[in-house]
């Protein structure tokens, strides 16, 4: 707990605690922690208390990081993860180019956007998968929300000894399951906040495609900007005064994921022209105003989907047999067959 709250003042304070990375990883690894550390300070009380807390905030950031540690790792595993990190869309909010689906028009699974792509003749590889990665996420928390409120119900009810040791042991282990699962959806939230992430000009503007604004082609672009620049001008306080306030009503996941994403495609041309007017160079204050703004939204985003997966499992069903976390909370249910489990 010490090394984590001493990690979160660091943050706090504006330091770099790790140098930004030599590849290109979306925000570094400063961009990552804030956005995840700032999305978890921002949970509001309905939330259970072992996430409002120092730690909590902390290790979410930490592992806000770990989908760009584990890149690499050869296949299916980069197949299936490394593509996870973006979606390369064209300056109309289709897929790669005009011969893609729209970003709203996402078929409802992988496989069949992949085959989608590959009629269309193209590369399911450079596309991306982000939008998928963020539902995944998301709905993977809901569950994780629901065992945990199970347990905790269970836990506080249970008048066997034997079994309330045991209901206790588990939702330790959920806890340790949430804040993973938490910080695995920071990470592609935070990719999504990232104009590179969501864009076919993803490191310098695109060479196929017109470039009548004479943008640049630099192949640094995309790490100059999330890295070293990053963490030089974010901080915690400023983040966290750049987020915009909850939006939780009349949600839909599959709207507004690709909401989210084209929101963040629409600073593609700002960026650019920022760019090329000098706005990132040293003490220029239109460049850091930017940054934190994209990463203002990344957590503002990722605090809602906190929130709404915690208030989503309230009405899930958990377990096997399924048993529904609202009559186990009520009392009305009693959940042991479900979570020990009846060989």
């Amino acid at each position: 707990m010490k090394r984590l709250v001493v990690a979160l003042s660091a943050l706090t304070l504006g330091v770099a605690v790790i140098a930004a990375p030599a590849v290109v990883s979306a925000w570094g690894n400063t961009g990552h922690r804030l956005i995840g550390v700032a999305a978890v300070r921002g949970l509001p009380e309905e939330l259970p208390a072992f996430l409002r807390t120092p730690g909590a905030a902390a290790e979410v950031g930490e592992l806000s990081r770990e989908p760009d540690r584990t890149k690499g790792a050869g296949q299916p595993h980069d197949r299936e993860r490394d593509t996870a990190h973006f979606i390369d869309m064209d300056d109309q909010g289709r897929v790669m180019d005009q011969r893609g689906m729209a970003i709203d028009a996402l078929p409802r699974l992988k496989s069949e956007y992949d085959a989608a792509l590959t009629t269309a003749g193209l590369d399911v590889d450079d596309a991306g998968y982000l939008p998928y990665a963020i539902m995944d996420g998301y709905q993977q928390l809901v569950r994780d929300f629901a065992t945990w409120r199970v347990l905790n119900a269970a836990e506080a009810r249970e008048t066997d000894a034997g079994k309330r040791a045991w209901y206790r042991e588990d939702r330790l282990r959920r806890e340790a399951l949430i804040l993973r699962d938490m910080g695995y959806l920071g990470h592609y939230v935070g990719d999504g906040a990232q104009p590179h992430h969501t864009t076919i000009h993803y490191n310098g503007w695109s060479r196929d495609v017109p470039n009548p604004e004479g943008f640049t082609t630099s192949r640094q672009t995309h790490g100059a900007f999330e890295g070293a620049f990053t963490a030089r001008v974010a901080r915690l306080d400023a983040v966290e005064a750049a987020m915009t306030a909850p939006k939780l009503d009349g949600f839909d996941l599959r709207a507004r994921v690709p909401a989210y994403l084209k929101t963040t495609l629409a600073e593609v041309l700002p960026f650019y022209r920022l760019e090329k007017a000098g706005g990132f160079g040293e003490g220029d204050a239109r460049g850091a105003t930017f940054a934190l703004n994209r990463l203002a939204a990344g957590a503002s985003e990722l605090r809602d989907l906190f929130i709404l997966a915690w208030r989503d499992s309230a009405d899930d069903e958990i377990g096997w047999p399924k048993v529904k976390v609202a009559e186990v909370e009520a009392g009305t249910a009693d959940p042991w067959l479900a979570m020990y489990g009846d060989d």
